[in-house]
Parts: C-alpha cells; structure tokens; sequence
C-alpha cells in the first residue's frame, strides 16, 4: 500500500512505498560524506534513526547518539504498551515504570552526548539569536515522533488520515531541524549549551 506523500523541504527526500512489507524512505546517500565536525542534515538523521550506524561507514557522533535514542524510544513504547496491558499484573506494571525510568536516564544522557558535541564543534557568534532547545533535545523529540509514525504503519495501515498525520508531524520536524541547522551554520541562531 503506497503512503501518502509527504514533502520534507527542498532536496529532501520523501515517502514512497511499502515494498513486500518493507518500509523504504529513498535518503541522499551523498550526505553519507558529512565530516566528523559538520552539523548532519535531516536525511542523515532520518537515515540514522531507519537504519543502524554499520560499522563499515565512518560514525558520526550525532548520528550514532540519533540511533540510540530511537531504539531508547521503541523499548520505551513497549515497556509502556506492556504496562497498560489490561491483564499486566502489578509487578509487571512496576517493572515497565522502572524500564521506562531507565530508559529516560539514559536518553538523558544521549542528548547530554549531542550537546557536549555540539559545544565542541559548533562555533556560534556573540548576539545571533538563541534556540529555545539544545540540538539534543530536538533530535530526541524527532526519534520520538519516528517511532510514533512507525507504530502507526504496524499497528493502524488502513487508517490513512493517522498515518499522513504522524509522517506529516515527523516532515514538519525534519524541516524545522533543517532549517534550524542552516541558522546555525549561518550564525543567525545559536544552540544553548549547558
């Protein structure tokens, strides 16, 4: 069943179809060069959050940090279905709410990893304009919408209207990130560092 399509911004890429039961979302594959230092564009984080970082490629800090935090928020998505299962016992429920903790501490600690890189090797100039969130917690909201738009496709294919909704919320984050990365390389917005 093809998925409705979703424009992601000049050169983006876009959604096309469901081939035998799997999900391909076409990537520029050129971006796979970014360097160590560059902030990565949204089709690298996307590729990132889709596939895991093989060991072949040159890892990008970030990139590997996007792939942890949406594989943090599939078991969290579990631990939580798991917990309002109507037959879930007590302690079942009390084991998902320790998981889910867990798994918060150590997203925590991945955002915490994508800002300490950015505070590395992002230059910001003195007076441009700062961001409201770090590039963490941005990343962390977008693997988050990722796994909401996946679940939709597994759980709901036939409701159309909730799948364009949750591919169109994770499009719309994909296009403020890339614009927010060309403010920043542009000096015209800065990303807070704690």
């Amino acid at each position: 069943m093809p998925l409705p399509e979703i424009p992601l911004g000049p050169g983006a890429s876009r959604i096309e179809s469901i081939n035998a039961g799997v999900r391909t979302m076409p990537t520029e594959y050129a971006q796979d060069r970014i360097g160590a230092g560059e902030l990565p564009p949204p089709s690298a984080l996307l590729r990132a959050f889709r596939e895991p970082v093989e060991s072949n490629r040159r890892k990008h800090r970030v990139l590997a940090a996007a792939r942890e935090l949406v594989e943090c928020h599939e078991r969290r998505q579990h631990a939580l279905q798991a917990a309002h299962d109507p037959t879930a016992s007590s302690g079942r429920v009390a084991a998902c709410s320790q998981l889910v903790e867990d798994i918060d501490g150590h997203r925590a600690k991945l955002v915490g990893s994508i800002d300490d890189w950015v505070a590395a090797n992002v230059v910001h100039r003195t007076g441009a304009s700062l961001h409201t969130e770090t590039l963490g917690a941005v990343i962390d909201r977008m693997a988050a919408k990722w796994i909401a738009a996946q679940q939709v496709l597994d759980v709901e294919p036939q409701q159309n209207g909730e799948v364009h909704r949750q591919w169109s919320k994770l499009a719309e984050l994909a296009d403020g990130y890339r614009d927010l990365i060309i403010d920043v390389t542009e000096h015209r917005r800065r990303l807070p560092v704690w």
